[in-house]
């Protein structure tokens, strides 16, 4: 089976105060495949948000090499990787970055607007996919009129709105109370399984950890398969 995303001999440093180096990523390997969802554990400060944005394009490695679909991240300029971030990967992030200024529907619109989509199509899909997560009474808000769980509900529809081939998400229940953090794991579950989008989490949540197809914990730089169940508290 091909993954959709790999990482080869995956490393990250950088320089310290002191003038030396912090080797956050040390020779890292990972597969992911299609529809897969892997959760990735490990202490504060071991580097998982580092992977995730350089998974995600955000970041460069030091040395290494990311594929999505087979194609090398280093074989792109930055306005290919522009496209692929648009295109392929789909990032949901702890604190849900939706701009103020714009309602809920304009902001689930802005990826297809960006990329092109007419502005008919996109709204249509926009207001299918809020409907989809609970939302159709509250398209018109702006995010400061929306609760904590709203919003992040708001930023996976953005997030999966232009159907990615990855969807990358870094602690997205880390500031919702237990309630709202199960119901947003299982839409993130769901809209995984219903579109076929691999899913990799970040996360310190046990429930959400122990609900993925793979746990891996990353330890001194590197991954280790492990139980989620024994790994998080």
């Amino acid at each position: 089976m091909n993954a959709v995303l790999q990482a080869n001999g995956l490393r990250k440093t950088y320089r310290g105060g002191d003038g030396s180096l912090l080797e956050i990523l040390v020779d890292l390997d990972l597969s992911i495949f299609r529809s897969e969802v892997v959760a990735v554990v490990g202490s504060s400060g071991s580097g998982k948000s580092t992977l995730l944005h350089l998974l995600g394009a955000l970041d460069n490695p030091t040395a290494g090499e990311i594929y999505l679909e087979g194609r090398p991240y280093s074989s792109l300029s930055e306005l290919e990787l522009d496209e692929l971030r648009n295109l392929k990967l789909g990032f949901v992030f702890q604190f849900h970055h939706l701009l103020r200024e714009f309602t809920a529907l304009e902001n689930v619109m802005m990826p297809l607007l960006i990329r092109g989509t007419g502005e008919g199509e996109a709204r249509s899909r926009a207001e299918e996919l809020l409907a989809r997560v609970g939302l159709a009474g509250r398209m018109a808000h702006r995010p400061t009129q929306l609760s904590g769980g709203e919003q992040q509900r708001t930023a996976v529809a953005r997030a999966v709105v232009g159907d990615p081939r990855v969807l990358l998400a870094d602690e997205p229940s880390g500031n919702l109370d237990a309630l709202q953090s199960e119901r947003l794991h299982d839409l993130l579950f769901e809209l995984a399984r219903e579109l076929e989008t691999s899913l990799v989490v970040v996360t310190h949540n046990r429930s959400l950890a122990t609900r993925a197809d793979r746990t891996l914990k990353l330890e001194n730089g590197r991954l280790f398969p492990v139980d989620a169940a024994e790994a998080l508290p």
